[in-house]
């Protein structure tokens, strides 16, 4: 068996792990929706584990290719950033999985796991990674000019992930059409708050809320 076999493997097991979660790939599972025998499946990959870790690196790599490359194209800045951000919404329904982020539905299967749990080691320094990436290209639209000098990058990062993870549920949980004219709406939000020219004080869309926002009125007792 040779390396189209794997691939073959690879290419079946992530998008049974994006329907499913990590519980529901098995060997067992692998070879029924293959149809290869376990012993076949023990020539590539020795247990459960190794076959989930592996399966992490080929959704690493198909995300990359489907929208991480791509957005890269864009001049460093807030234009390859936007790209970014609009390609992770929903990605793997783009790159042609059958279901959601294995990724970020990992974080909520593992997160009571104790910390030295493999599969939970993988996911978070994936997530890790990623963070790091994303504020990379935050730092990159502050050199430009585009956001302010004095923008917290990791509070930014911390915001867009947020809203990345709402639309996963609402998206793929809740199933609401607007999740993807929110999730737009609410990078936006985040976007104009950390402009240049918003900087420093504090931003126009704040203040203009501010301003249309009541009162609260005195409880009397």
């Amino acid at each position: 068996m040779g390396k189209g076999t794997k691939e073959r493997i690879l290419t079946e097991g992530v998008d049974l792990l994006s329907r499913n979660g990590f519980a529901g790939v098995t060997l067992g599972v692998l070879s029924q929706k293959t149809g290869m025998s376990k012993s076949g499946l023990f020539a590539h990959f020795k247990s459960k584990d190794e076959v989930q870790l592996e399966l992490l690196e080929e959704t690493t790599r198909i995300g990359f290719l489907s929208f991480v490359q791509p957005a890269m194209k864009n001049a460093p800045g807030l234009a390859r950033l936007r790209a970014v951000f609009q390609g992770w919404l929903g990605w793997t329904e783009k790159a042609g999985l059958a279901g959601g982020c294995p990724v970020a539905a990992g974080m909520f299967e593992f997160d009571d796991a104790p910390e030295s749990h493999l599969i939970r080691r993988r996911l978070f320094s994936m997530e890790e990674r990623w963070r790091v990436q994303l504020a990379q290209l935050v730092t990159e639209a502050i050199e430009s000019g585009e956001f302010g000098r004095d923008l917290d990058v990791d509070q930014f990062v911390w915001e867009l992930c947020g809203i990345y993870l709402n639309h996963h549920t609402s998206h793929r949980f809740i199933r609401d059409p607007l999740a993807f004219n929110r999730a737009e709406r609410a990078f936006e939000s985040l976007i104009e708050r950390s402009l240049a020219s918003h900087a420093p004080g504090k931003p126009r869309v704040l203040r203009e809320r501010n301003r249309q926002r009541p009162r609260a009125k005195t409880a009397k007792h």
